[in-house]
């Protein structure tokens, strides 16, 4: 994410050097404890942008409680999963200080501009969207052949016009998003130019938001190579919890879907299972995935996977640690929240006063 992109643009006025303000926004769902694919391909590189952006950079980082109410929720479950995630955000090293960290539910903007976007999303377009059924089929532990429309329900068919609000209520320029949140990424930068278009004033409201890859490839199922690791999948085996204890982390790398070819090769359309192993550790040691994958052209299966175990347990130790303690501190933890809720309000109720202006609604 941050090596191909440079993320303070600049321009020369005069003899000045002149550093755009950017204002960049990413969110996760509180629905269970995170896990590895989340923690390489979202959260780590959230630290690293906080740690790289320019001072004068917003940083906005939601737990967005409404987008998961788009499938069927345990109230308790639910509400302790909500500050579990606010822990994990803070044990892997977020600073409130520096960043907005926030849940999405704490600020009625959202929603608010979360109804203009429908008014604006073509349900065609909705409907295209690849995610709705994706999800099911997940939650589902089904193939996205086997789901159809009656398993839609109006938020899960809507769910990327309220992602759309949540990036344009702050007038973000930058969403460090995964590849498979391109498309709405795209309806975002859609829905903005087409309230741009039919609501002028004297320059337009919403920026066209840009997406921020990241580095890392995308973490894949322990159990199917095929599918991304996911919070819901049925199969507790087929991801890596940032809480499993390292006897559970040595378990379920051991039971890690591979081959029966020798030798260790990289080549995730024939070997994904191995090929998804070496992302891991490549990711872990923060080596090419080339240069790890040398390293096992004459070892087995099993040696790959001890060492996977190895890399995994120590990257999450201090993780853990943090979240053990942090997790107990529900003062704390409640004060954060409301301070980024506050925060995030000043920035969005300033956006919602003028979208209210353009359309005739102050």
């Amino acid at each position: 994410m941050f090596s191909r992109l440079t993320f303070h643009h600049t321009r020369n006025l005069g003899r000045r050097l002149v550093h755009s303000k950017r204002t960049v926004l990413s969110g996760i769902q509180p629905t269970g404890v995170p896990h590895l694919g989340n923690y390489l391909g979202a959260l780590s590189n959230w630290v690293k942008l906080q740690e790289t952006s320019n001072p004068h950079d917003d940083l906005l980082f939601m737990i967005v409680g409404w987008h998961a109410l788009t499938l069927p929720q345990d109230p308790k479950e639910l509400a302790a999963s909500r500050w579990d995630m606010l822990a994990t955000l803070l044990a892997i090293g977020l600073d409130p200080k520096r960043s907005i960290i926030f849940h999405q539910d704490h600020n009625q903007d959202h929603l608010e501009l979360g109804w203009l976007m429908n008014c604006l999303s073509p349900v065609g377009k909705l409907f295209r969207m690849t995610t709705w059924k994706s999800r099911i089929a997940t939650s589902r532990n089904a193939e996205e052949s086997d789901v159809d429309e009656s398993l839609l329900n109006a938020g899960l068919l809507t769910y990327p016009s309220l992602q759309a609000a949540d990036i344009l209520v702050y007038r973000a320029t930058h969403v460090p998003v995964g590849e498979d949140q391109t498309q709405h990424l795209e309806l975002t930068r859609d829905l903005a130019e087409a309230f741009n278009r039919t609501f002028k004033s004297d320059c337009p409201l919403f920026p066209l938001p840009t997406q921020v890859d990241t580095p890392t490839r995308r973490i894949l199922s322990l159990k199917d190579p095929t599918a991304k690791m996911s919070k819901s999948a049925p199969d507790v085996r087929s991801r890596i919890l940032l809480t499993d204890t390292p006897s559970q982390i040595q378990t379920k790398i051991r039971g890690a879907v591979t081959d029966t070819i020798l030798g260790v090769t990289y080549d995730p359309n024939k070997r994904p299972g191995a090929a998804n192993l070496l992302n891991i550790l490549a990711a872990c040691t923060n080596e090419d995935v080339g240069v790890v994958a040398a390293r096992y052209e004459s070892k087995g299966h099993k040696e790959l996977k001890n060492d996977v175990a190895e890399a995994v347990i120590e990257l999450l130790r201090n993780p853990q640690e943090e979240f053990a303690r942090i997790r107990e501190e529900r003062v704390y933890l409640v004060q954060v929240a409301d301070d980024g809720a506050r925060k995030a309000k000043e920035l969005s109720n300033e956006t919602m006063r003028h979208v209210r202006d353009r359309l005739g609604l102050c």
